[in-house]
């Protein structure tokens, strides 16, 4: 299988997953605050990669600060997105989130010095009217908190692109390892501020019981598979066509959505799913030349 196929299938098992941790937090009312969450998830799967990367011998990363950053990135990223959602509709946080494949594409040409496939841009433009064609977000609730999905689009996109520019030589298991270290650490830094009834991200302590436990263990399985596919798939492939791929974490969203709360989706949310999936196809290099002019 190439690379570029690779890529493809972690990115959609990664979408896959983090779509499916999604919609077992509200399929079990899981009212968590989010500091707590970071630290019960990653204690759950830092031990878990201990044991997966070590299986190849000593940990190590090619450059640690660039695996730093990412992680630094990406942790900045949830907590931009999750302060997001109480300040609009969900509809349009994800509307404003799902700008971050236009984003990759952009930092991607800006790292190579060149501009992207004209394949790559009709890909990405038509997998961004196919989400909004979903999710049909109610711009009457546009406020400045708008600025913080689009934040996290960026912060993840620079991610992805420093994943493919940097750590393309680092061990998936390793940067995954890195990024969990960094969701427990920035876990006990916002639990210096919690205790605040009502609040997602800085609110108290909640009991710790088996039905809670079990549910963060499904979770912290969902992230590794989430963390490591969206690792292996910005080292192996060019992030111009992973990026369109990204969308299809809507195309799941509906999918679980009809699956455990029998929400079923409309007809623009079908032909939605139809411009993603096309999309899709579409970002796939067409030749051996132009994947290598994407790489």
């Amino acid at each position: 299988m190439s690379d570029a196929r690779i890529a493809v299938f972690a990115i959609i098992l990664s979408v896959a997953a983090l779509s499916l941790g999604d919609a077992v937090i509200k399929a079990t009312g899981l009212s968590l605050p989010l500091w707590q969450m970071f630290i019960l998830r990653s204690s759950i799967v830092v031990p878990i990669l201990l044991w997966l990367a070590r299986r190849k011998g000593p940990i190590a990363v090619t450059n640690i600060g660039w695996a730093a950053l990412r992680s630094a990135l990406l942790v900045l990223m949830w907590l931009s997105y999750y302060s997001a959602l109480p300040l609009m509709p969900l509809s349009l946080a994800a509307a404003a989130y799902y700008t971050g494949p236009l984003f990759i594409v952009a930092l991607a040409a800006a790292v190579r010095r060149t501009l992207p496939p004209c394949r790559a841009i009709l890909a990405i433009a038509a997998g961004f009217a196919g989400v909004l064609l979903v999710i049909r977000p109610d711009t009457s609730g546009m406020t400045l908190g708008t600025l913080l999905p689009v934040a996290a689009a960026f912060l993840y996109a620079c991610a992805m692109v420093l994943t493919s520019a940097k750590c393309r030589e680092d061990d998936p298991f390793v940067l995954a390892l890195a990024l969990n270290a960094a969701f427990i650490v920035s876990g006990a830094l916002l639990g210096l501020f919690s205790g605040q009834d009502g609040s997602f991200i800085f609110g108290p302590w909640q009991a710790v019981d088996l039905r809670l436990l079990t549910t963060v263990a499904a979770l912290a399985v969902l992230i590794l598979i989430g963390s490591v596919g969206a690792a292996v798939a910005y080292q192996k492939g060019p992030p111009n066509t992973v990026a369109a791929f990204d969308y299809s974490y809507l195309v799941f969203s509906l999918v679980w959505g009809g699956l455990f709360f029998a929400e079923l989706p409309s007809i623009a949310g079908l032909v939605g799913v139809s411009i993603i999936a096309t999309a899709g196809l579409l970002a796939l290099p067409a030749s051996r030349q132009e994947r290598a002019n994407e790489l």
